[in-house]
């Protein structure tokens, strides 16, 4: 994007300064420049009287957030497992972790480019599967499918989405300029006797461009929440996760069957339904990816690892990537920050596959440890999530770029030239 660009629905300073005419730039310091040029674009709309629609303190965006969503839609973002202390422990993680900076390093040219699973993107982060968009947003998964589609980040399709994989493919393709759009889906893992919807989704999804699948380990029934218990609020009743079952022709025709008539004739005993195919409570064991291996000819990562014996046992299964997560502390409390099983899990089979993270992203800063620490890249959940509340989806391309400004200006000031470059031995623990 060029350093003269307005951002969209930004709001005029309001001591009404006037407009000054922005000279766009073109000397060998902006041609370096690629995501840290939105701190120049702000600086100059500010000289046209023109302030962000949304904060760059990614301390503010859940407030923005919550001012303007539904309480009980806000606080279903927000919540966490039990007392919580899994989300908190999540951000405390990050915070006995310092980056010890490097001076006088010739980091003058410096990439935030990365390959996983052999594939390019332009930078380590992606977008996490994170369920019922529409809630948050009328934007919803298209909202945020284009806003990743403009930066070229991945985009990950959760399960509960509340619109189909075929209308977010197309979304995130509508916006995608540099090549083709990069998407996975996660699916919450059916039982045997639902594998012919689970084929369904499948060829769905290979039909709509999605390459891997991110298998969540963590969650095969709901958790205790008590945000959303004080509620009462289950989105999923209400029809607000159900557009992959709802729209898939094996999941409708067996509903049919069973209850003779449309599951869009009730939507709470199809979501039901739909929750039994996909959270039947009952556990999973490794050989079964044998199955998904044989129906899916594209890559295979699973998420959920937070001990290094899982993710060797994952990796004698034959899994493509691991993704190192607690779900954002929203399945389970009492339990360690992810970032604290990171260093571990890479250690052990960081050599044999691909380490991804997950769980307690919100700056720059952290995804700069997370990469230290052994992961490949990381995925950001709730901040997008808050942009997507807070301003649709032009707050969720707000906090996407905000974190990769911060991202590469901090690498730059940090003394490093690549991301790739980031090693353990550039940070300090506390004690």
């Amino acid at each position: 994007m060029g350093s003269n660009t307005e951002i969209a629905g930004a709001s005029p300073v309001p001591d009404g300064t006037k407009a000054a005419s922005v000279i766009p730039e073109t000397d060998a310091r902006t041609q370096r420049k690629t995501f840290s040029a939105y701190q120049h674009t702000i600086y100059m709309n500010g000289v046209r009287g023109v302030l962000p629609a949304l904060t760059t303190n990614p301390n503010n965006w859940e407030a923005a957030a919550k001012a303007i969503m539904e309480p009980r839609d806000f606080d279903y973002a927000k919540g966490g497992a039990g007392a919580g202390e899994t989300v908190q422990n999540n951000r405390e993680a990050f915070q006995k972790w310092s980056i010890i900076p490097r001076m006088v390093r010739g980091n003058t040219e410096r990439s935030l480019k990365v390959t996983i699973l052999g594939q390019e993107w332009p930078s380590p982060v992606a977008i996490a599967p994170v369920g019922v968009n529409k809630i948050f947003h009328a934007d919803g998964e298209t909202g945020v499918a284009r806003a990743a589609g403009a930066l070229g980040i991945p985009y990950s399709l959760s399960t509960f989405a509340s619109e189909s994989p075929e209308d977010v493919a197309a979304a995130q393709d509508s916006t995608c300029k540099d090549g083709p759009a990069i998407r996975w889906l996660q699916l919450y893992w059916p039982q045997s006797v639902d594998q012919d919807v689970t084929r369904s989704i499948l060829k769905r999804a290979k039909d709509a461009g999605y390459t891997a699948l991110v298998i969540t380990l963590d969650i095969f029934s709901m958790s205790w929440r008590p945000m959303d218990l004080d509620n009462a609020y289950l989105p999923l009743y209400k029809g607000a996760s159900t557009a992959l079952g709802f729209t898939d022709p094996v999941f409708r025709r067996k509903f049919r069957e069973r209850f003779g008539h449309e599951v869009d004739e009730d939507v709470l005993k199809g979501a039901l339904e739909w929750e039994n195919t996909i959270f039947p409570d009952m556990a999973h064991s490794w050989h079964e990816l044998e199955w998904l291996r044989q129906e899916w000819d594209g890559k295979i990562l699973v998420k959920g690892i937070q001990h290094a014996t899982d993710a060797e046992l994952a990796v004698q299964a034959g899994v493509d990537g691991i993704i190192v997560s607690n779900h954002g502390g929203r399945q389970y409390d009492g339990a360690q920050g992810s970032l604290e099983a990171l260093h571990e899990v890479a250690l052990a089979v960081g050599d044999r596959t691909e380490v991804l993270f997950d769980s307690g992203i919100r700056t720059g800063a952290d995804i700069m440890k997370a990469l230290a620490l052994g992961a490949k890249a990381v995925f950001v959940g709730r901040p997008v999530v808050y942009g997507l509340g807070a301003r649709g989806e032009e707050g969720a391309l707000h906090v996407l770029r905000c974190l990769l400004a911060d991202l590469e200006i901090n690498l730059a000031i940090t003394g490093v030239c690549n991301v790739t470059d980031l090693r353990p031995d550039m940070l300090r623990r506390s004690v």
